[in-house]
């Protein structure tokens, strides 16, 4: 990255940053959060835009009873002029109205049973001096006898229920055997209309809404342009003022590939600058550079954080790590192809599915992995491969030793579980020698002595260790070998960790990180086994759909519909759950253990360029 400083009066400004806009190549410092009013209030203007557009996307009125007026109601609406404003609030208004739908309808349920009448006439009986009573008894409750005792009328009767009313002077004494009921309000009818009134009221709002929605290219755009300007004025209110609040100075990066076209572009622009190239203690923002397909795994560096300038771009490693990981914790070749054709899919445009948008390449390439790895490990959708392999072939064999328990120190241990710890070390090793690369760099051997030390006594002592089980070298040379990779790592950790301080110092410092690494390293080299375990329960939980559909199926007939269906939702069911894990996991193992073990800190900030068009 190339820094540039800007010096320029304060009402050129404005003019410059757009300018720098349409070069597109300069990241500008800016605040990201509102700093005054105006800003603030810029920022609820993009929010409530962002919001709307979401909102409208979601309408789908195609295939509601009331479709036809709707789309009738939607040719006569007319919209209002502040159309992000006006569509919020009749949304707002489409809520409670559908609330209010809900209400009326319970209170249409509610009168029916009492019929049809006029609740005024009805009233006019009390300066009658009568009073009208209601009740709602249970058919076995009900008795026909009241009637010779009561003026009683049945006003319906609905299964078990019965609904009726008594009539008697105000004056008179009354009692009955059952509690009276609340009087209903009035007429079913009339809590019908309001039923009806407030449909046509929703038909109405959802009309405007459609119209609405085909507006979204135009609020889209009024959108960016909120963007833009929000983007422009953040830039401009980041700039320092000096000489009496006349001058104002701007610092900005960009790509040392970009230097020459922008510092022509400077000069045209007769704008005084000054250009360095960027160092560490600037804080520049990271432009990461990788291929295509490491490209693909970026996003999963951002969601940790971006390396800081010094740092290195641990994008690539993660890349190639993350992939085995998540097709060890799918680990089922059937899996693996569906994968494939779903990130194909998505790629074409054929499936939309709004939280997968641009990553039909990623899960496509997650699926080929899973598709090697699970045949390797021998699965298809919940099935051994082995049962399929012809007996006596080489194929079979290999099967054969994938699935087997090798026998070790600690007794005999899964093939497969041996092959994730295997990993695992080499990953935490790995780490340690990015690590120890990378520090040096950063900050010098010196500072680094203990780093190289424990890097010597463990990635050394393992290389010695397969080379005795191998028996490449002979007992004199191992003797030896870890007489020296010993001595040289005690020194390295114990006594010059930190050159120049109190030797015992160095000793204690050194006694306490060694207690931190072995505990720490156990941990993490044990953390590795979740690849097997998760493998391991999607393929017993796929293989148990199986055996459930084949008990279904038994000697066939139409069981083979419920033997079709047991399959389809056993295996979609497990391959969601197994795709969670298989993306949980395989992260943590990269942002745990191996990011703490290469000393990655991911601070920096992501280049975003002053633009026209601002990345949402």
């Amino acid at each position: 990255m190339m820094k540039y400083s800007f010096i320029l009066l304060n009402e050129e400004t404005d003019g410059f940053l757009k300018k720098l806009q349409e070069l597109g190549v300069v990241d500008v410092t800016r605040s990201a959060k509102p700093i005054d009013d105006r800003s603030s209030q810029m920022l609820d203007d993009v929010a409530l835009s962002k919001k709307l557009i979401a909102r409208l996307e979601g309408i789908e009125y195609s295939k509601e009873a009331d479709k036809d007026a709707i789309m009738k109601a939607s040719q006569s609406a007319v919209p209002q002029q502040d159309i992000v404003n006006a569509a919020l609030s009749a949304l707002t208004e489409l809520s409670d109205l559908e609330t209010a739908r809900t209400t009326a309808e319970k209170e249409v349920k509610a009168r029916k049973p009492w019929g049809e009448f006029n609740k005024a006439r009805i009233d006019e009986l009390k300066t009658l001096g009568y009073t009208v009573r209601y009740y709602i008894a249970n058919r076995k409750q009900f008795s026909e006898e009241w009637a010779e005792h009561y003026p009683l009328q049945v006003i319906s009767e609905q299964g078990n229920s019965i609904w009726f009313v008594t009539i008697c002077p105000k004056d008179t004494d009354y009692s009955f055997p059952i509690e009276e009921t609340v009087a209903p309000e009035g007429s079913w009818k009339d809590a019908q209309t309001e039923v009806d009134d407030i449909n046509a009221r929703i038909i109405e709002t959802k009309g405007l809404l459609l119209r609405y929605k085909e507006l979204i290219p135009d609020i889209k755009e009024a959108y960016q342009h909120k963007l833009t300007d929000l983007d422009l004025y953040l830039a401009r209110s980041s700039s320092a003022s000096a000489a009496e609040n006349k001058l104002a100075i701007l610092e900005g990066f960009a790509p040392a590939e970009n230097d020459s076209e922008l510092c022509r572009a400077f000069d045209d622009m007769g704008v005084l600058y000054i250009r360095e190239e960027a160092m560490e203690e600037d804080n520049p923002p990271i432009k990461l550079k990788n291929n295509r397909f490491v490209k693909m795994f970026e996003s999963l560096t951002g969601m940790y954080g971006m390396p800081d300038y010094g740092e290195y771009d641990p994008t690539p490693v993660v890349s190639i790590f993350f992939l085995l990981f998540f097709a060890m914790c799918l680990g089922d070749a059937g899996y693996g192809l569906v994968l494939i054709l779903v990130g194909l899919a998505i790629r074409k445009g054929w499936l939309k599915i709004s939280m997968f948008d641009g990553l039909g390449s990623l899960i496509a390439t997650l699926g080929a992995a899973t598709a090697v790895v699970g045949g390797a490990l021998g699965t298809f959708f919940g099935m051994s491969i082995i049962n399929l392999v012809p007996e006596g072939s080489a194929l079979k064999s290999y099967y054969e030793f994938v699935g087997s328990d090798i026998p070790t120190p600690m007794g005999e241990l899964p093939f497969q579980m041996l092959l994730a710890l295997g990993i695992g070390i080499f990953h935490i090793c790995l780490a340690m020698v990015i690590k120890a690369v990378g520090y040096t760099r950063r900050f010098g051997f010196k500072e680094n002595i203990s780093t190289w030390g424990w890097l010597i006594l463990i990635v050394g002592g393992l290389i010695i260790a397969l080379l005795g089980v191998g028996k490449l070298i002979s007992a004199e040379a191992i003797k030896w070998a870890v007489i020296v990779i010993g001595a040289v790592s005690a020194l390295a950790i114990y006594i010059f960790n930190t050159p120049g301080r109190n030797p015992l110092i160095n000793v204690g410092a050194g006694l306490w990180d060694t207690y931190n690494m072995a505990t720490g390293i156990l941990g993490d080299v044990l953390s590795y086994i979740r690849l097997f375990a998760l493998g391991l329960a999607g393929g017993m939980l796929g293989a148990a759909f199986n055996d459930l559909g084949l008990m279904v199926l038994g000697d066939g007939g139409f069981n083979w519909v419920f033997f079709v269906l047991i399959l389809i939702i056993g295996h979609v069911l497990n391959l969601l759950m197994s795709c969670l894990g298989a993306f949980v996991h395989p992260l943590r193992l990269n942002f745990v253990e191996y990011f703490k073990n290469s000393g990655y800190e991911g601070k920096g900030k992501l280049y975003k360029p002053l633009r026209t068009e601002v990345d949402e």
